[in-house]
């Protein structure tokens, strides 16, 4: 059995199998609606039912509060309907989305490389195609511990292909597993894309790409696809890490900046041990935006791809320097070490 559900105010239909999500239905229909952790927690996709009847599911009462239950508000991620419904969803329509459908993939090992003392490379090849924006992200299946986002490293030209940049987390099941078991010609399932993490090519301001850790996957995925379509605007990345070693890809991206005027490529190390054998920005990746900028940011769109103080760092930095909430984009990598508090979002934006 299946129900029709209505999202206002786009006015999308769709339909959603027995056993699905509104959320999962949506996502896998091309339909994006908000959401964030996925599993009842956050909050960040609840949506009010107009019409119809609908099961709530596993929603946590912190999310969801007795009196929205009430006034029939429910969340996308964990509801499944009982009826026809129409629902009404706090929906931005941006230009520069493509929504491309959620789907399932069967992936081959083709190469693990290690990046850095802490980051592995996994190159997987798909069974088919996949299309999908510069910034987002798979959900990768992993046995016995279950499934973990990470951001795509390619370029969308390579539709066969996804790369993944894998920190190993300390007490993580699904890092570890990667780090440890995976191996060259094992098969792994997993869906995508997701996010909206991606360019808004419809802007003529030049952008700052700031990176932290295996945070550069999404902007070095941007970067190649904005190179690769002959992009004109002045691209400048700034990759932090605490020391040479886990400075990973700094070849490629200083090759690049040597073939292409207007790509500059800014690295910071923030490690005072080795500080001795560098010549580059001393500090923080977001001192180095403001030294480089002369704190005067204005003019610009900002990408920023990292661990939560990082990110909190950065906007601080970015604001200081005249950018606002409509100029900057993010993906916040959380890890099982940071759980999936909303504490954690910036209480300086509401949507990012």
């Amino acid at each position: 059995m299946s129900y029709e559900v209505t999202i206002e105010p786009t006015g999308d239909v769709i339909e959603v199998e027995d056993g699905q999500t509104i959320l999962q239905a949506a996502l896998r229909q091309g339909v994006w609606l908000p959401f964030a952790c996925g599993h009842g927690t956050c909050g960040t996709c609840k949506v009010q039912v107009l019409e119809g009847f609908a099961d709530l599911g596993e929603a946590s009462t912190f999310a969801l509060m007795e009196v929205e239950r009430d006034e029939g508000k429910v969340l996308a991620c964990c509801c499944y309907p009982e009826s026809d419904l129409v629902i009404e969803a706090d929906i931005d329509v941006d230009p520069d989305f493509l929504g491309y459908p959620v789907e399932d993939y069967t992936a081959t090992v083709e190469s693990v490389t290690p990046l850095s003392p802490t980051i592995l490379g996994i190159r997987l090849q798909l069974d088919r195609d996949m299309q999908f924006q510069a910034g987002q992200y798979i959900n990768l299946d992993i046995p016995d511990v279950g499934t973990r986002a990470f951001s795509i490293a390619n370029p969308p030209s390579q539709s066969n292909i996804v790369e993944l940049h894998v920190r190993l987390v300390s007490e993580g099941k699904g890092t570890s597993w990667l780090h440890n078991e995976l191996a060259v010609g094992d098969s792994i399932e997993l869906s995508g894309p997701y996010g909206q993490f991606f360019v808004r090519s419809s802007d003529s301001q030049d952008m700052i790409f700031v990176a932290g850790g295996s945070g550069l996957s999404s902007p070095e995925s941007m970067i190649l696809d904005l190179l690769e379509q002959g992009e004109t605007r002045q691209l400048y990345l700034f990759q932090g890490a605490r020391n040479i070693p886990e400075l990973y890809h700094r070849d490629k991206f200083e090759q690049l900046a040597t073939e292409h005027d207007n790509f500059h490529y800014i690295p910071a190390l923030s490690d005072e041990d080795t500080l001795g054998e560098w010549s580059g920005f001393k500090g923080y990746v977001n001192d180095a935006v403001k030294h480089h900028f002369n704190g005067k940011c204005s003019g610009h769109k900002a990408y920023m791809c990292g661990p939560p103080p990082m990110i909190d760092a950065t906007i601080t930095t970015l604001m200081q320097a005249r950018l606002f909430e409509r100029d900057i984009y993010m993906e916040r990598f959380l890890t099982a070490a940071d759980g999936t508090d909303e504490s954690s979002r910036s209480a300086l934006f509401k949507r990012i």
